[in-house]
């Protein structure tokens, strides 16, 4: 009842807004002059795409007639663009002008309140989500968004109505159900707030974001085993994104946004959409060694053996002493038992970064396997000193150690 009560009240401050009709011409003056900024921080064809949707508002600005929908439309286009490229201002200008034409589209408050949260300013995202959802009652991200912005202004009951609300549309809503703990546990109601933060990691098992209030609400019930176990494993990894915020990022031909865009898909698992978004990184940077790497790292992963050795070759070739891809050459030829070639790559990787653990462990393993077991203990013994905590390079010690143990048992006297 009291969640009804919430939402009801959150409505009917917008609820004018419904009343709003779409004119069907351009007969009203948009407030907002919308001019392109200085591009020259961006990729060239971040630059190119800017220039040519900017073109084509103009053409619809100074078209005679240009019913109002479609000019909010490219308003809205521009604003959106703006806004997946960090342009904030004129994003603003670029999507108030959309709303004002198109008052009855949704995504346009939509973007605004993810654009009014990007500036820090909550309480103008609250109210663009507020419109938003007159205008969408039903829309579940647009209700856990209005719900965040209510928890980030310490509104912990009207957040868990809205939250409450959405999960009565969508029960399985990992986003819902991870607020509404979050809502709970401010509140310190502890085992309602685990509940719901567990039900959001069996939903979306990569949000590491989940473990850090999950391990205190196991703290607040006094199970300090399971509050640890989940501090262990936090992170920075969010919810799976929703739909039209997906489509943002998907917004710029960029390959910085290609590539940020697969490292997430790769953080998920999802290495076939990795590859798709590193094969379009690629394409538009062919002389940058980062997104052959990763295209190498994914294909790896897909099983694909000599296409990630391509990759990580080419990488090589446009960046000698990329650490990191003469490590991945390394894994491969270790797992092809191929043991000359996984030394030499190791090594290379620990001359370009002496620290590169994860490397010094690789050499040690490879000579260990090939047979060079006192080479393979002193490099242990190097990598312990440096990380003593590596329980990699502790079971390769004992390994070799146990390994040099039996040869000298066995050996002839």
């Amino acid at each position: 009842m009291r969640a009804s009560i919430v939402i009801g009240v959150a409505l009917l401050l917008m609820s004018s807004c419904t009343q709003a009709k779409e004119p069907k011409t351009r007969d009203r003056q948009v407030p907002h002059p919308v001019a392109l900024p200085d591009l020259s921080r961006l990729e060239g064809s971040v630059q190119i795409q800017l220039r040519e949707r900017y073109a084509a508002l103009t053409t619809k600005q100074n078209e005679p007639g240009t019913p109002a929908v479609d000019l909010a439309d490219a308003y809205g286009e521009m604003g959106t663009l703006f806004l997946a490229a960090e342009i904030l201002d004129p994003a603003e200008a670029a999507l108030l002008n959309a709303q004002t034409l198109a008052p009855r589209q949704m995504r346009w408050p939509y973007y605004l309140g993810h654009l009014y949260r990007t500036k820090g300013d909550i309480g103008s995202a609250a109210t663009a989500f507020e419109r938003a959802l007159t205008l969408s009652p039903n829309d579940v991200a647009t209700m856990t968004w209005l719900g965040e912005a209510a928890l980030d202004r310490g509104r912990t009951e009207v957040a868990e109505g809205l939250f409450t609300k959405a999960l009565t549309i969508e029960s399985r809503s990992a986003a819902a159900h991870y607020g509404l703990g979050r809502a709970q546990l401010a509140d310190r109601n502890y085992a309602p707030a685990a509940r719901h933060l567990e039900e959001a990691l069996a939903l979306d098992g990569k949000a590491s974001v989940v473990h850090y209030p999950l391990a205190m609400a196991y703290r607040g019930l006094g199970d300090a085993r399971r509050a640890e176990g989940h501090l262990q494993q936090r992170g920075d990894q969010r919810i799976r994104k929703d739909p039209l915020l997906k489509a943002l990022d998907d917004l710029l031909h960029s390959a910085l946004t290609y590539e940020k865009n697969a490292d997430d898909a790769g953080s998920r698992g999802e290495w076939t959409a990795a590859v798709e978004y590193l094969e379009k990184a690629v394409t538009l940077a062919p002389t940058r060694a980062s997104p052959h790497h990763k295209l190498g790292t994914a294909l790896f992963y897909l099983g694909d053996r000599r296409g990630a050795v391509d990759e990580f070759t080419e990488a090589l070739r446009l960046s000698p002493s990329l650490a990191v891809a003469h490590y991945a050459l390394g894994v491969i030829h270790l797992d092809a038992k191929e043991y000359p070639q996984a030394i030499a790559s190791f090594s290379a990787a620990i001359r370009s970064d002496p620290a590169y653990v994860d490397a010094r462990v690789g050499l040690a393993d490879a000579l260990r396997r090939s047979g060079q077991l006192k080479a393979s203990v002193s490099e242990y013994e190097r990598i312990l000193k440096i990380d003593p905590g590596s329980s990699r390079a502790r079971v390769g010690y004992e390994a070799a150690l146990s390994e040099l143990k039996r040869m000298r048992t066995e050996s002839p006297r």
